[in-house]
């Protein structure tokens, strides 16, 4: 207490001192001012002056006039002027004076008076250092005499021996580093051409920071060194303004892992799965083969995190823990039942990053949609990847894009938080449109290592390709045409053939067979509940549809609406900002799991009206589905417990 006492004191001193050296000097306007006023105030100046970066101090090497003004607005707590002033709202100078700290809570989160005027004499610091306007005096007489020369000569630009005055330096808010951390990306297509929207709009600290670059380098100076908590809520921009200013202040503990939401409403998972960056092995480039579908035609991009089990060393084995790798998938997020070509291409939807676990993406694409997954490892170090981690979770909880098939699609999200994230320098210059175009690009940067994807067998067996189940179930089969000579040629006549003529081959079936069999009445189950869908969501469409109709499309509309936030997690927590803390994260689990209860029932209310929306013959095809599935569960455990096997469960 006794050092802090006497660092206020010196610089205090400092302030006022004509003999201080050369660095920035906050000089307090006392005119009309009392003893105690001026006391407070350069307590205040003193204690800000020791919260900046000595860095920023020395380069700053001029005369900040202080004053308190009577001119702001009552909401505005301070302003720097054209002229480089700072000016404090004088409605405070009292309660300052009198050490009245009460609480400011709906005024950002810095929490009290005295706080929140040092926050805006860092502020306006911020914008003075940004601005360029910490230059010495023999610099602004350069400049001044070449602006001379330049009107007396009447050149069109200024002579090539003053040009260099003009130039800014220290500037952080045009930096590109600082841009990619702080949400105004590089356009697609237009390369150094950066975003002009923010859409990291959510768990922000003071949504005045998504103003311009300018305003949210001022805001995150304010939090850097006011808040000990800034480098865990905002790591990417601590490590950033640390690595300017080759210092940092003192910061709190940061929890080792990090929290993000599981976007399902599975009742036996929790809301919340936590990341620890240190367990993350490699990052790869995942791709999902294209279709024949518009929106997939030129398949998706993804990143698959390939994350250790708890316990385990990081090193190769971790391909092997699968059920804990998760994959970065940005998508577009549709609220209603209709997928238009149209609102994609004009921007109508939202663009998120889910987190989701590995197995549920392999199993949607290879599955239900047929499509295959390709993983390829990424060459990027540890640094790389701890930074890139951190940076998909910052944007899992704070980013809202607008999603455009052609220009701001998956590939193009993905190559964003590829660039923000990393920092590698081959991701600079490099610009894609496409999955399949993105991952040329990488291997031709040396960044995509496509090696282990030359063998496609022993790329299956090791984690880097997951075929379609197409190949699979025609494999299965051409078992039972070779085994039980099954009167079709094709895969699709066994498919829509009647579920009492497939039974009809169960009872002769070995075991090969009856799991092939199963295999494929699985996938019959899966196409019939896809028919089931597709025309219901043409019933629910159609303009004279039935009352009973029109009310589960509004229960279904509900449901897709009251889901967003399990893409958009933010929206869902007000406290704190940027990464939730361990406090918060509870907070998030109490109220997650609310919504993920109404949502439920109505998903349960809303499943029975579909059933009962069924005819006939759809209700028949997928009753006798469903009971073949059973048959020939029961017929495998019975074959397995005959060969000796260890019983089925």
């Amino acid at each position: 207490m006794r050092s802090a006492i006497r660092r206020f004191l010196l610089v205090g001193l400092l302030i006022s001192s004509p003999l201080a050296q050369a660095e920035l000097q906050l000089v307090l306007d006392q005119r009309q001012l009392t003893p105690p006023h001026t006391q407070a105030s350069q307590a205040l100046l003193a204690e800000a002056t020791v919260l900046l970066p000595p860095l920023l101090v020395e380069q700053m090497d001029r005369q900040v006039p202080v004053r308190w003004s009577e001119r702001l607005p009552e909401a505005v707590f301070g302003r720097a002027t054209p002229s480089g002033t700072l000016e404090l709202n004088q409605r405070w100078l009292a309660d300052l004076t009198a050490g009245r700290e009460g609480a400011f809570p709906e005024v950002r989160q810095h929490g009290t008076l005295r706080r929140e005027l040092l926050a805006t004499l860092i502020h306006e610091l911020a914008h003075l250092h940004d601005q360029g306007r910490y230059w010495r005096a023999e610099q602004q007489t350069l400049l001044r005499q070449c602006r001379t020369r330049y009107r007396t000569q009447g050149k069109a630009g200024l002579p090539a021996e003053c040009r260099g005055q003009t130039e800014r330096r220290f500037t952080l808010s045009d930096d590109p580093r600082f841009l990619d951390l702080a949400g105004w990306p590089q356009q697609a297509g237009r390369r150094g051409v950066r975003e002009r929207v923010n859409r990291q709009s959510y768990r922000s600290p003071d949504q005045y920071e998504l103003y311009s670059p300018a305003e949210y380098l001022a805001v995150n100076l304010e939090y850097f060194l006011l808040d000990p908590q800034y480098s865990c809520r905002r790591p990417g921009l601590h490590a950033y303004l640390k690595d300017h200013f080759d210092w940092a202040p003192a910061a709190s503990d940061c929890p080792a892992e990090i929290p993000y939401l599981y976007a399902g409403l599975d009742t036996e998972r929790p809301a919340l799965g936590w990341l620890d960056p240190e367990r993350v092995y490699a990052v790869h480039y995942m791709l999902a083969e294209p279709n024949d579908k518009w929106v997939s035609r030129w398949g998706h991009s993804m990143l698959r995190l390939v994350i250790c089990a708890p316990g385990r060393e990081p090193g190769p084995d971790c391909l092997l823990d699968l059920d804990h790798h998760l994959v970065l998938s940005f998508r577009a997020f549709v609220d209603d039942l209709q997928l238009s070509s149209l609102d994609g291409l004009i921007g109508n939807y939202p663009s998120r990053l889910f987190m989701l676990p590995l197995q549920k993406v392999v199993d949607e694409y290879t599955q239900l949609e047929l499509r295959d997954l390709s993983s390829v490892p990424l060459r990027i170090n540890a640094q790389a990847r701890h930074r890139l981690v951190e940076q998909a979770a910052t944007l899992h909880w704070s980013y809202d894009g607008t999603y455009y098939f052609i220009s701001n699609n998956c590939a193009v999200e993905t190559l964003k938080l590829l660039r923000s994230g990393s920092a590698l320098p081959q991701l600079h210059d490099l610009d894609s449109l496409t999955p399949t175009g993105l991952l040329e690009l990488l291997h031709a940067r040396g960044l995509a290592d496509l090696t282990p994807l030359q063998d496609r067998q022993a790329a299956l067996r090791q984690g880097y390709y997951f075929d379609s189940y197409r190949e699979r179930y025609n494999y299965m089969f051409e078992v039972l045409r070779s085994q039980q000579q099954v009167p079709f040629d094709r895969l699709e006549d066994w498919f829509t053939s009647p579920a009492s003529d497939r039974q009809a081959w169960f009872t002769a079936a070995d075991t090969r067979s009856t799991a092939a069999l199963l295999v494929l009445e699985q996938a019959i189950q899966r196409r019939h509940v896809l028919e089931i869908q597709q025309d219901l969501k043409q019933r629910f469409l159609a303009a004279d549809a039935p009352q009973e109709l029109t009310e589960a499309a509004q229960m279904m509309q509900g449901l897709l609406s009251g889901s967003s936030f399990l893409s958009r997690p933010g929206e869902l927590l007000s406290e704190g900002y940027g990464l939730p803390q361990p406090q918060e994260s509870q907070r998030f689990l109490q109220l997650a799991a609310g919504k993920q209860q109404a949502l439920l029932a109505t998903a349960e209310d809303l499943e029975n009206r579909l059933l009962s929306l069924m005819n006939a013959q759809q209700r028949l095809q997928l009753n006798a589905t469903g009971a073949n599935i059973s048959l020939l569960v029961q017929q495998l455990r019975r074959l397995h417990a005959e060969s000796g096997g260890i019983q089925l469960p």
